[in-house]
């Protein structure tokens, strides 16, 4: 009875451990997403698989939907609860299956989501004239990368009933446009991936106390069914 008791608080303290890892990683990850959703507010009004805005909404509900698992991880430990364990443990596990479906999805068809996107924005550049918001992210985001359109400058001329390069799009206010030759789809997407790098890094962490926080819930769930046959 000793030893069982004394493996139950062994394993409840790295759980509870592991889980304050989680949880904490959850508040860094939905950090993340409030900052970027901040500092990419300027463009807000653009289609969401805009790269930047999809990871803003993708950062903000994974870290949300971490700390609300984390949180019940470490309430489960203390309390010693089977219903609180198995409930996290499904959760969790839930969890892991739907960020390993993502990644493979993005792995294998990302191809087709940059595809996606580009249409997407260049839909929205017929209403470029008519729709004030749309117009203002356009025109942020075309002069904070210093870029024309979503692949080049041609996507104004075919998207637009004018015919013309938008002010944004030109170098300086001269009578013939100077444009930027940049397409502002890649120049948004390298901005992404050169901030985000260290969060891809700090995400496979997660992944690992995931894993951790999973085995150490079913060992404790174990344990305290071992615990009660023995009072039994």
């Amino acid at each position: 009875m000793s030893v069982s008791r004394g493996c139950l608080c062994c394993v409840k303290y790295l759980m509870f451990i592991f889980n304050l890892i989680f949880w904490l990683g959850g508040c860094g990850l939905f950090g993340v997403g409030v900052w970027l959703a901040f500092t990419q507010s300027e463009f807000s009004s653009l289609p969401l698989s805009f790269p930047s805005l999809s990871a803003a909404n993708l950062l903000l509900v994974a870290g949300g939907v971490t700390m609300v698992t984390g949180f019940l991880g470490c309430l489960g430990a203390l309390k010693e609860q089977k219903c609180l364990l198995m409930t996290f443990f499904v959760i969790l596990l839930f969890l892991v299956l739907i960020e390993v479906a993502l990644i493979l999805v993005l792995s294998v068809y990302h191809e087709e989501l940059d595809k996606k996107a580009k249409d997407d924005l260049r839909e929205g550049m017929k209403d470029y004239r008519t729709n004030e918001g749309l117009r203002d992210s356009w025109d942020n985001m075309q002069r904070i990368f210093k870029c024309c359109g979503v692949s080049n400058h041609t996507d104004w001329l075919n998207k637009t009933s004018s015919g013309k390069l938008p002010e944004s799009c030109c170098r300086d206010k001269t009578e013939h446009c100077h444009h930027w030759e940049e397409p502002c789809y890649e120049k948004a997407k390298d901005w992404l991936l050169a901030n985000i790098t260290s969060v891809l890094g700090f995400g496979v962490c997660i992944g690992i106390v995931q894993i951790l926080a999973l085995v150490f819930s079913m060992l404790m769930y174990c344990q305290i069914l071992r615990a009660e046959k023995y009072m039994d």
